[in-house]
């Protein structure tokens, strides 16, 4: 609650709905699609976190990497507002957020081979058995990664359930990607990783490549 009320006041503040507003998609109902081209104004490679929380990693991933495009996709409303504040006042301009369920995005509103790179990490695992209907990733899911990625593109996933991560590597590893051996960024930048790096705790992480369509 506390935290609730934190961002309720940070969100009243003019300055930061302007920050956020300058990073923020804006969906008026009419968003059917996410152009790059449109908002960014360039064809520079472009860069997904579905699930990017406070941005940790891709702030400090598009400030690295100026050359390409960084789009953080949050759902939760209260998440997605700080969030676009934190982006907007990083003042970068090849950052931007969109509210909206990562499925939604994948699924229905990315072009083919339209992204470079997607970062996944520490999605919910839905612990209880009943529950894992809600889960992110599904066949049809990671088909529709598959389905997006560009030729050469990137996944990097990540998380600290080693039940999740069996169930995500396996399906994974019959869409037709390449296993990289090589670092993923995001496991020990986002809050999550540093967390349970900090205590100690297996983070089970994994590189793909889109080497052939699957």
């Amino acid at each position: 609650m506390a935290r609730l009320r934190k961002a309720a006041k940070i969100w009243r503040r003019p300055e930061a709905r302007s920050a956020a507003e300058s990073a923020l998609i804006a969906d008026d109902g009419s968003l059917f699609a996410i152009d790059p081209r449109a908002i960014f104004g360039n064809d520079a490679p472009l860069e997904i976190e579905l699930g990017a929380g406070k941005g940790d990693f891709i702030v400090a991933r598009a400030q690295e990497f100026p050359d390409r495009n960084f789009l953080a996709a949050e759902l939760s409303g209260v998440v997605s507002r700080m969030l676009a504040v934190r982006c907007g006042r990083a003042g970068l301009a090849n950052l931007r957020v969109v509210r909206m369920d990562a499925r939604t995005l994948v699924n229905l509103m990315l072009e083919r081979e339209s992204v470079a790179a997607y970062h996944i990490y520490f999605p919910d695992p839905w612990p209880k058995e009943r529950h894992h209907k809600h889960r992110l990733f599904t066949p049809y899911f990671v088909t529709s990664l598959c389905r997006t990625l560009r030729s050469h593109g990137m996944l990097f996933v990540a998380t600290d359930v080693a039940e999740y991560a069996r169930e995500i590597f396996a399906m994974l590893d019959l869409s037709g990607l390449a296993l990289l051996q090589e670092p993923v960024p995001g496991r020990d930048q986002t809050g999550f990783g540093r967390r349970f790096t900090a205590i100690g705790k297996p983070v089970h992480s994994r590189a793909y490549r889109k080497s052939r369509i699957p």
